[in-house]
């Protein structure tokens, strides 16, 4: 079973660099993650989700090619092509990977104006290992699924950072 946190940040940049943090981590395997998404509250109170993978450029790129092949048997590769781009865009644009989007906007909204939150669906984690790590970044547990023990010692790491 994953596990989801969502640590408020006062700025995009510090979430941004934990997020870099842990897929360091994640190369080192120490923890293994289903999603980190980071969930920015613009200005003007619109939340924007700045995900780990672009579905609909990589929908384009894989229609495009399969557009391609399929026309190249048609001998129009250029219309098959633009025809898989759209397709595969549509499609890429249609799919929601990991954390569901809606409710991450919805989590989104109890930030201020500026701050953002790191979003991140964990699988498999090397506590003792990860928390020093990410303590250093600070922040406020926002939500987690974690057992009432678990939560305790994440927010006394985040605390202590």
């Amino acid at each position: 079973m994953a596990d989801l946190i969502i640590i408020a940040y006062p700025d995009l940049a510090t979430a941004e660099a934990s997020r870099a943090k842990l897929m360091q981590l994640q190369k080192e395997y120490l923890i293994e993650l289903g999603d980190a998404v980071v969930a920015e509250r613009q200005a003007d109170g619109a939340v924007k989700l700045h995900q780990l993978i672009n579905t609909t450029a990589a929908g384009a790129a894989g229609g495009a090619m399969w557009g391609t092949l399929i026309g190249l048997l048609f001998l129009n590769p250029l219309l098959g092509a633009a025809a898989g781009a759209a397709g595969g865009a549509l499609s890429g644009y249609l799919t929601d990977v990991g954390i569901d989007d809606k409710f991450l906007k919805e989590a989104g909204e109890a930030l201020t104006p500026g701050q953002a939150a790191l979003c991140v669906l964990v699988r498999k984690v090397t506590a003792d290992k990860v928390l020093p790590a990410m303590a250093h970044f600070g922040g406020t547990v926002l939500r987690t699924n974690l057992t009432s023990e678990q939560e305790t010692k994440l927010r006394d790491a985040l605390k202590a950072g």
